[in-house]
């Protein structure tokens, strides 16, 4: 099946990333679905609703650009399996609690455990692929995120209405824990391997002074910070759509409880399918340069998100095309915005801080997910839906407006810093 036993390899360390990466939405997405539930049986308000996002995603945020270090510091074996650990740990016993605080404390821990799974992903991912086809692997791998979160609502949505909300975070917990020793045991590098890999402009061998990169350095590196803000609101959308969208279409739409969590992975099916093929398009039809692509994708997706709330009293069929749509076009560019394109940055000038700069540039996308909680929560309250709508509309505008400014910069600078995509080697020779 395969040719070679680097082939084997790299696939056996996708699938293994793939799989545990995907397994961490099986602890996230449940809280999206059990809202209702807590708001009914616990008496929590939409206000301290919106806070829950808030516990769960501001760690998230913030540790993946304080402890982004970690990763190019340990390996990204030891961090990812051990993050995988405590946030299965952190959530096991979820279920058995009803007090407020006690939930705002577990998802603390479980959103700073789950900062360092993507960076270390990436890193590792990174390190086994050569540059002339990392824009598509990380397309393909970005599918990971979407299928997890439709893995995490079905599943979530099963135990919810088969037994109860409260047995909605046990057997997820199980599962990431096994995940997380297998990552531990098999999750490794071509350098732990002593494996080169051909065709690769920075290698796994480069300077390990990564620590020598601070911070404050890391946004100086141009194109960074407009990726960032880009991917800042593309995670405000996304995450709007995971934690509201149930509620959305429970309340407003007057969908049955477990249509509206089934209907609301429309958006991730879209996602799925929209990380897959973007970057197979970028390199095809765009002849990788990401960031025009990535530009017209978020664009797409703010027009598909006014189609949907414009037609959204026309029945289920405009509703899941639209959403199927808005998904495909808001989740593609992450896995290039947020993957590929920080983790060359991080590579260039011998830097071996590829997990510092994905953690940074998803840490400040991140940032948009905690506001999300409240904001949304306080917005729907004082005027209703279409102002959630309109608010997620006009940040996939500012989004596009990003990535055009970095196209700016890219042209100027043409000759001296990459498209953030690979280059063919006969360019380089």
């Amino acid at each position: 099946m395969f040719s070679t036993p680097l082939q084997r390899r790299q696939t056996i360390i996708f699938v293994l990333g793939w799989l545990a990466y995907a397994s961490t939405y099986l602890l996230r997405k449940p809280l999206g679905v059990v809202k209702t539930d807590l708001e009914t049986s616990l008496s929590i308000g939409k206000t301290q609703l919106g806070w829950l996002d808030t516990a769960l995603l501001l760690p998230y945020a913030v540790m993946q650009m304080l402890l982004g270090p970690l990763g190019d510091r340990f390996g990204p074996r030891r961090t990812f399996g051990v993050c995988l650990l405590m946030s299965a740990l952190s959530m096991g016993t979820f279920g058995h609690w009803s007090n407020f605080w006690t939930f705002c404390v577990l998802l603390f821990i479980n959103g700073t455990a789950q900062a360092q799974c993507w960076p270390n992903c990436i890193k590792c991912l990174g390190s086994w692929y050569p540059d002339s086809v990392r824009n598509s692997m990380f397309g393909m791998f970005g599918t990971c995120a979407f299928a997890g979160g439709i893995m995490g609502t079905s599943l979530a949505v099963y135990l919810q209405t088969t037994y109860s909300w409260r047995s909605a975070f046990f057997l997820p917990s199980v599962i990431v824990a096994i995940l997380g020793a297998v990552v531990l045991m098999f999750f490794t590098t071509p350098d732990e391997q002593d494996v080169e890999i051909p065709g690769k402009l920075q290698s796994g061998t480069a300077s390990k002074s990564s620590g020598n990169t601070t911070w404050l350095q890391m946004w100086k590196i141009p194109m960074l910070p407009e990726v960032a803000v880009a991917v800042f609101c593309l995670k405000v959308v996304r995450y709007c759509m995971y934690m509201w969208l149930p509620m959305y279409l429970l309340n407003a739409l007057k969908y049955t409880k477990a249509q509206a969590g089934m209907f609301s992975t429309t958006f991730e099916i879209g996602g799925v399918l929209g990380s897959a093929a973007i970057g197979i398009v970028i390199d095809r039809y765009f002849k990788g340069r990401s960031l025009t692509g990535t530009c017209y994708s978020i664009a797409l997706s703010a027009v598909s998100l006014l189609a949907f709330y414009l037609t959204s009293t026309w029945g289920i069929v405009f509703n899941t095309v639209f959403m199927f749509l808005a998904g495909v076009f808001n989740c593609g560019p992450d896995s290039i915005l947020g993957g590929s394109i920080p983790n060359e940055l991080g590579e260039m000038d011998g830097r071996n801080a590829a997990a510092a700069a994905v953690g940074l540039v998803n840490g400040f996308g991140s940032v948009g997910t905690f506001l999300e909680g409240p904001v949304i929560g306080m917005i729907s309250a004082n005027y209703g839906w279409s102002g959630m709508f309109y608010l997620m509309i006009g940040l996939s505008g500012l989004g596009a407006l990003a990535v055009l400014r970095a196209m700016s910069i890219y042209n100027k600078r043409q000759g001296k810093i990459p498209d953030a995509i690979p280059l063919k080697m006969e360019d380089v020779a």
